[in-house]
């Protein structure tokens, strides 16, 4: 079963592998140090770069799905500013992936884009983090994760429904629920 709203569930992804790219391609460039094949070992960094690069991509789109429901009732200033952060990761992460695709050269080709790779890498867990901060603040302190909580002027629970959509629950909803506890 997809959640909806999907947004909340897949932003967390590009987060977290943000975090772990690093480590995972400072750990490759200590195998390649001793003495594993660089393209062999480069290989886990190039495919956890492509998971940032959809998964950031993913969330960016998941976000312009929700975009209509929440920037009428949270701050514009916050919601741009998420929005903007949201973008950032993700060119940040398409351009780091290619940077991670030159990693598998061999030569001196191949060791500068692992090392400029790994330094993009670490850098753009900076990125990450204000993307993540800044959905964490619309979410929390602008009230947009209450939209989802709470009953829309309608009566239905707002979470409870892809009505938006056009879609159906295929069972009760919250509001129905609500009715039936008296």
């Amino acid at each position: 079963m997809i959640p909806e709203p999907l947004h909340p569930a897949v932003v967390h992804f590009p987060i977290v592998i943000a975090i772990f790219l690093p480590l995972v391609a400072l750990a490759a460039l200590a195998y390649i140090r001793r003495g594993v094949d660089g393209r062999r070992a480069w290989q886990p960094v190039l495919l956890l770069s492509a998971l940032l690069a959809l998964s950031a991509w993913t969330a960016v789109q998941t976000g312009k799905q929700q975009e209509e429901k929440v920037e009428d009732r949270v701050s514009e200033q916050a919601f741009e500013e998420h929005e903007e952060a949201g973008e950032r990761l993700m060119i940040l992460s398409g351009v780091l992936l290619v940077v991670m695709a030159g990693g598998i050269l061999s030569g001196s080709w191949g060791r500068r884009a692992r090392v400029l790779g790994t330094v993009g890498a670490v850098a753009l867990v900076a990125a990450a983090w204000q993307s993540g901060a800044s959905g964490g603040e619309l979410a929390y302190q602008h009230g947009a994760a209450a939209l989802y909580a709470q009953p829309d002027a309608g009566g239905e629970g707002a979470g409870a429904t892809t009505g938006d959509a056009g879609g159906e629950t295929g069972g009760e909803t919250e509001a129905d629920e609500s009715d039936d506890d008296g």
